[in-house]
Order: C-alpha cells, then sequence, then structure tokens
C-alpha cells in the first residue's frame, strides 16, 4: 500500500497517524471540514480533501478523487457513518476503524477481542450525541466492521483506551502534569491503586499502519501501553519526568467530601480496574513505547504549550480543605 487517506488528521490521533504514514513513506491525503488548523499545510507530501464527515456524498467525492489504497477512519463517531465508509471504501485493500475500549460491555480483566461482551446499541443511541452513549456507538460500528468483511471488505477496528501525549487536546493528562509541576503534596483519590489502562498516541498510530499492513478482515484489535501504572504509579512517572519530587496524599471519599470531592471528580481515575489485552496486536509485531519515554515527551509538550488541565476538574481550593482536613487526623 503506498496512498492513504486519513479521515480526520489535524488534530490528535490523526495528527500522529499521519506523521506515521509519512516515515513509512505513505502518500497521504487528509480528508476534513477544514475548521481546525492544519498542521500540514505546508507539507508537500500531504494533500487535503474539504468535506464533512457524516455527509456520504462528500465522502464518495473523496474515494473518487484520492482511490486511496488504505482508509483510516479517526471520526467515526455514529455507525451509519461505518456502514456508509465501508461500503464508499469497499474496494480498497485497507479500512481501519478507529473505535474505543468504551465499546466493552462487561466489566472484567483484562478485556479481550472476541471474548468480552460489546455494549448493545439502540437505534435511539446510535444517533445520540452524548457522552453515555459512547460506548454504545462505538460498538455498533464495531458491529458493522464485521459485517462489511462478511460481504469481502477488508475492514478491522483498532479499540484504544484512554489516549494521551502531544496534542491532546482533553487535557487529562495534562491535569496532573500541572498538579505535580506546582505543588509540593498532590492528592490522589483512594488509595492510589487505582488502574486504568491508557495508551501513548504514537503508538496508537503504529498501531494503525500495522493493522492496516497485517492485520485480518473483521478483527478488532485493543492498543495500550504494553506495561498498566496504577495512579500513584502515575505521579510518580511524571515527577521523575518533571526532575522533581512529591508528597502523594491518599484521600478516600470522607476526607473527599470536606472539599465538596469525590473520587470520580478526578480525571483518569475509575472505579472498576480497566484492563485491555493487547497480545493480539503485539502478535503482528507491534510494541509500545516504554512509559518513561512516553512520559517525556508528554511533559514536554505539556511544557512548551502552557496547558493547564481540564478547567472543570478538582480546584486548588477544594483540595487544600482535603489537605487541612487529613493533616488533623
Amino acid at each position: 500500500m503506498d496512498n492513504a487517506l486519513v479521515i480526520g488528521g489535524t488534530r490528535f490521533i490523526g495528527r500522529h497517524l499521519v506523521d506515521e504514514l509519512l516515515a513509512h513513506d505513505y502518500d497521504v491525503t487528509l480528508f476534513t471540514r477544514g475548521n481546525r488548523e492544519n498542521p500540514f499545510a505546508d507539507d508537500d507530501r500531504v494533500d487535503h480533501v474539504e468535506g464533512d464527515r457524516t455527509n456520504d456524498t462528500a465522502i464518495e467525492s473523496a474515494a473518487m478523487t484520492v482511490d486511496p489504497d488504505a482508509v483510516f477512519d479517526c471520526v467515526a463517531y455514529y455507525p451509519k457513518d461505518v456502514r456508509a465508509a465501508t461500503r464508499i471504501f469497499a474496494d480498497c485493500e485497507a479500512y481501519v476503524y478507529v473505535s474505543s475500549g468504551a465499546a466493552y460491555g462487561r466489566e472484567e480483566i483484562p478485556k479481550r477481542e472476541g471474548e468480552t461482551p460489546l455494549e448493545s446499541c439502540t437505534p435511539e443511541q446510535a444517533t445520540d450525541d452524548s457522552f453515555e452513549t459512547y460506548g454504545n456507538r462505538k460498538a455498533e460500528g464495531d458491529r458493522a466492521v464485521v459485517a462489511a468483511a462478511a460481504e469481502g471488505v477488508r475492514a478491522m477496528t483498532v479499540r484504544p483506551p484512554i489516549v494521551y501525549g502531544p496534542h491532546d487536546y482533553t487535557e487529562r493528562l495534562d491535569w496532573w502534569i500541572d498538579r505535580v509541576n506546582r505543588f509540593d503534596r498532590v492528592v490522589v483519590p483512594g488509595d492510589g491503586t487505582n488502574l486504568r489502562h491508557r495508551v501513548y498516541v504514537e503508538d496508537v498510530a503504529s498501531a494503525l499502519r500495522i493493522v492496516a499492513e497485517r492485520g485480518a478482515a473483521s478483527e478488532a484489535y485493543n492498543v495500550g501501553d504494553r506495561r498498566l501504572v496504577t495512579l500513584e504509579e502515575l505521579v510518580d512517572l511524571i515527577a521523575d519526568s518533571l526532575e522533581t519530587t512529591v508528597e502523594i496524599v491518599h484521600a478516600g471519599p470522607r476526607e473527599l467530601a470536606a472539599g465538596d470531592l469525590a473520587l470520580e471528580d478526578y480525571p483518569l481515575y475509575r472505579t472498576y480496574p480497566h484492563v485491555l489485552s493487547t497480545a493480539k496486536l503485539a502478535a503482528l509485531g507491534w510494541e509500545s513505547t516504554p512509559l518513561a519515554e512516553a512520559m517525556d515527551r508528554t511533559v514536554a509538550d505539556h511544557r512548551e504549550n502552557d496547558r493547564g488541565g481540564v478547567e472543570a476538574e478538582p480546584d486548588r481550593e477544594a483540595e487544600e480543605r482535603v489537605l487541612d482536613i487529613l493533616d488533623t487526623l
């Protein structure tokens, strides 16, 4: 394969995917609405076709204009869009759909492709745009990929959990980097052993390319850091990258209540462990970036862009009330 079409390639995962494809000598075309700054505007190796990803006519026009060997669908949030894309790009050598670990519908450790059931999706959920139905819609997109493969389309799925790294507009990890960078004491919800799978964005990009080149039609592939760390270990990784030390202070539900906070208010916290098996992807020859190296790059981007983290999460004033309570115990 020489020619790739990236649907959505200017913001986060798609942006890193374009870099990955260019590094492996692909000719790349972006398909976006053109509403955001294009980081590849001055790169003559990257073409750009403008259009709305939810408009089937625009997608059909892009297919005829580009005639891609491989299609990477980074911004398909509705099942109908996956069904349309797999039909329109049926003759391509590879169609890779970016799904999500949220598509899994049962809590078990680890979650495995083809074994752990997916979320169900009602017709109402399939067209809803709320966060609550995100996993349902992604799961239905996965089923659309399987249905297309049954019709002869070489369509595949990649399922990442929480993605972090440079250009992360969610700023979930930035919130923690900011805390470690600015304060000597960092509140960690619970006992610090909370485990939620994360994945470095460049590893998602390499997974997408490898699945396009080596994956099997109809198959889904989990992608995640090969070594998982707890929330407390994550804070330690950040501190090491910042070349600083912090005191980690554990706070349970009762202590957090002093600041009108709850465990779930903290970015990246999840009550039940969320772990994806990545053995299937690794069997294709994929490897993940060492955690210290991934964190160093993420912290460098944080410093360069002066991001403080998501605004809706716990503010320091509330945490100070929690720390005051803990200091009296």
